[in-house]
């Protein structure tokens, strides 16, 4: 088992992750009848996309020797209707660190081929843009 979730009553949640029990709360966004005061499901979904690809690029950034200590993103979720769902999720990925050309095409591509973008539907636009600050 990896997570247990329990509902906390105002369309609240309760996440405990298992192995650490770390865990976070969700609410409903304000547009779909909650409070927003927490991560929404969908927000969850949205973020891991760049959690996710933060997170392959430290592993090969290490792998590799690449520099690795100034890496930020910022998403956007696009909700579509009918049904309700996640129709775009927008991340730039902004890098302080001074990588040269064959650097970042590969940890471009390491990104955009992480485990989450991977699993979500062919149908959701992915769209990633990467920022190089040096």
């Amino acid at each position: 088992m990896t997570s247990e979730v329990s509902y906390q009553g105002n369309l609240r949640t309760s996440c405990t992750h298992l192995k650490s029990d770390s865990s976070i709360e969700t609410d409903a966004p304000t547009d779909n009848n909650g409070n927003g005061l927490r991560f929404s499901p969908t927000d969850l979904v949205a973020t891991a996309l760049a959690s996710c690809m933060i997170t392959v690029m430290g592993i090969r950034a290490h792998k590799s020797k690449i520099p690795f200590a100034d890496i930020t993103a910022t998403v956007l979720k696009v909700m579509g209707t009918d049904p309700r769902r996640i129709t775009e999720i927008q991340v730039e990925v902004v890098v302080g660190d001074d990588w040269n050309e064959n650097q970042r095409k590969l940890m471009e591509q390491v990104a955009l081929n992480c485990p989450v973008a991977q699993s979500l539907s062919p149908e959701l636009i992915q769209n990633v843009r990467f920022v190089y600050t040096n």
